[in-house]
C-alpha cells in the first residue's frame, strides 16, 4: 500500500486539529503537529523548544530554521516514513514548502488542503477553544469535556490555551494572511491543492474532506 501523504492548511481556529486527528484515524497514519510538538519541547525545557519560547509567547511564528529541523527529525521516524502522515501546520511559507519537497522527495505530499473558515467565524471559535494539555484534543465553553474538564480520551487536564487571547489571535490571523496566501497559490499552480468548507459540524466537514482526498488519491 502506498503512503499517505496529506497537509492540512488553515487560519487558526478553522479547526485544523480536529479534522487532522479524525484524518490520521481513518488512513491509520500518525498526525503530526508541529504546535503540538513545539508545546511539548517548551514543556520538557528542550533547547529547541527554548528557542521557540520567545516566538509562541509574543505571538510570533518560529523561524523557519527551527521549525524545519524539528520537522525533518520527525519525518525520518518509522511510522511517518513508511505510512505517511498528516501534517497539521507546517508548512506555512514557500520557502518551508520547498524544505518539505525536498524531505519528503522523490515522493511529494499527495494533496495539501485548505480549510476554508471566514476570520470572524474563527475569532468566535478561538475565543471559546479549549485544549487538552496531554493529547492536544480540543473542545469548547459550549461543547466541553464530559467530567469537570478532563479530557474524555486521555484524562489530560482541558485548559485554555495561552496563545489563545484576542490580541495573540489578531496577530497570527494577519501573519497567516501574509505569509500562507502565496503558498496556497504556489500549491495551487502544482496541481496539489484542494480548498474545503470548514464550516458546519465536524462530522459534515470531515466528510467533504473524505471527497476531496480520495479522489485525488485514485489519480496516483
Amino acid at each position: 500500500m502506498l503512503a499517505t501523504r496529506l497537509v492540512i492548511l488553515g487560519k487558526q481556529g478553522a479547526g485544523k486539529g480536529t479534522q487532522a486527528i479524525r484524518l490520521s484515524q481513518h488512513f491509520r497514519v500518525p498526525r503530526i503537529s508541529t504546535g503540538d510538538m513545539f508545546r511539548m519541547f517548551v514543556k520538557g525545557d528542550s533547547e529547541i523548544g527554548r528557542r521557540a519560547k520567545k516566538y509562541m509567547e509574543s505571538g510570533d511564528l518560529v523561524p523557519d530554521e527551527v521549525v524545519n529541523e524539528m520537522v525533518r527529525e520527525r519525518l525520518v521516524e518509522l511510522d511517518a516514513s513508511e505510512h505517511g502522515f498528516v501534517m497539521e501546520g507546517f508548512p506555512r511559507n514557500v520557502a518551508q514548502a520547498d524544505a518539505l519537497d525536498d524531505m519528503l522527495s522523490p515522493h511529494p505530499v499527495d494533496l495539501v488542503i485548505e480549510l476554508d473558515v471566514p476570520t470572524g467565524v474563527v475569532m468566535r471559535r478561538l475565543a471559546s477553544r479549549r485544549v487538552c494539555t496531554v493529547c492536544g484534543l480540543n473542545y469548547s465553553v459550549d461543547a466541553p469535556p464530559k467530567k469537570n474538564w478532563t479530557c474524555d480520551a486521555c484524562g489530560g487536564d482541558v485548559v485554555q490555551r495561552e496563545d489563545d487571547t484576542e490580541a495573540v489571535i489578531s496577530r497570527r490571523l494577519d501573519q497567516y494572511d501574509k505569509q500562507t496566501a502565496p503558498l496556497v497559490a504556489w500549491y495551487l499552480a502544482t496541481d496539489r491543492l484542494a480548498a474545503v468548507d470548514g464550516e458546519g459540524d465536524p462530522d459534515t466537514v470531515t466528510r467533504r474532506l473524505l471527497r476531496a482526498i480520495e479522489s485525488r488519491l485514485a489519480r496516483r
